[in-house]
């Protein structure tokens, strides 16, 4: 009898539980992704360290935007813009926005030259534990150098005249930065995969870049605007992040039911400015799905 329990107990210690196994699995191959999505991510910094090139037109250009723009329209009357803000309050959100924007439909060049010079091919070819780690690595790097424009931009139109909004206001900032960013990046690096050469992916980012600015809230209100360009407008994804961030650099006490934009059909509150970026990010993410099995099969 006590032979038999005792087998029984040597058994039971050495035969793994298989939900522990799975658990473990789990965790590793979450840690494995994790590491290899920071060590493409730390490549990619490592080629901005040597050509710091990019950041630094990244922040000279906007820092233009709002210095050219803003004197070009310093003695603009009081309220011309249909509303009492400054034409340096309200260009400052236009320029994070589309700053971010730029940045992020620039996405896909880095991975469509390792393409074109055969890296792309020796990273699916690599031991990975997730091919989807070069995504992710690519979309945290361009988060992290858009957030770091979105901070200069914001501290140098405050020194413009802009004004700095409180700490949930730049918590908002950055949560609707995050949201475009996402979308916009999503998109590029799915253009990446799908498009045959850099050239292509170029002509695609000069032929959207600036008639998505200028058919958004980017340099003037809807109000400003045709009738049948206000329609277009209010379905650029751009003035969905726009609007929200001027309407924090315009009104200290705004909330989460605060209309922030009038469009031809109806107003949108702040909340629901968010819910819109959300479906933007969550029906690119959706698209871009297919194309990336196909590639990383």
């Amino acid at each position: 009898m006590s032979q038999s329990i005792s087998s029984s107990k040597i058994k039971s210690v050495l035969t793994p539980n298989p939900s522990i196994s799975k658990n473990s699995e789990q965790n590793s191959s979450l840690g494995d992704f994790i590491q290899e999505t920071l060590a493409l991510t730390q490549r990619l910094f490592i080629q901005l360290q040597r050509r710091p090139s990019t950041l630094i037109a990244g922040i000279i250009q906007p820092f233009m935007w709002l210095v050219l723009f803003g004197a070009l329209f310093s003695k603009a009357p009081s309220g011309l813009f249909g509303t009492d803000l400054s034409y340096a309050k309200f260009l400052a959100p236009g320029v994070i926005v589309f700053t971010a924007f730029s940045g992020a439909l620039n996405a896909g060049l880095p991975v469509m030259f390792d393409r074109e010079f055969g890296f792309l091919n020796r990273l699916l070819v690599a031991p990975l534990s997730s091919r989807y780690s070069i995504v992710a690595a690519s979309t945290v790097y361009i988060i992290a150098l858009s957030f770091i424009q979105t901070a200069v931009i914001i501290f140098a139109s405050a020194i413009l005249g802009a004004g700095l909004p409180g700490l949930a206001g730049l918590s908002a900032i950055a949560l609707i930065v995050f949201l475009i960013v996402l979308g916009v990046t999503a998109l590029s690096l799915g253009l990446a995969f799908a498009l045959p050469g850099h050239i292509e992916l170029i002509a695609v980012i000069f032929v959207t870049n600036l008639p998505l600015l200028f058919a958004s809230t980017a340099l003037a209100p809807l109000s400003f605007m045709a009738d049948w360009l206000q329609v277009i407008a209010s379905l650029n994804p751009l003035t969905y992040a726009i609007e929200p961030i001027r309407y924090i650099y315009g009104h200290g006490d705004w909330a989460i039911n605060s209309i922030v934009m009038d469009t031809p059909w109806f107003g949108f509150s702040f909340g629901t400015v968010i819910l819109v970026l959300l479906a933007f990010d969550a029906l690119i993410l959706l698209a871009i799905q297919p194309l990336l099995r196909r590639r990383f099969a």
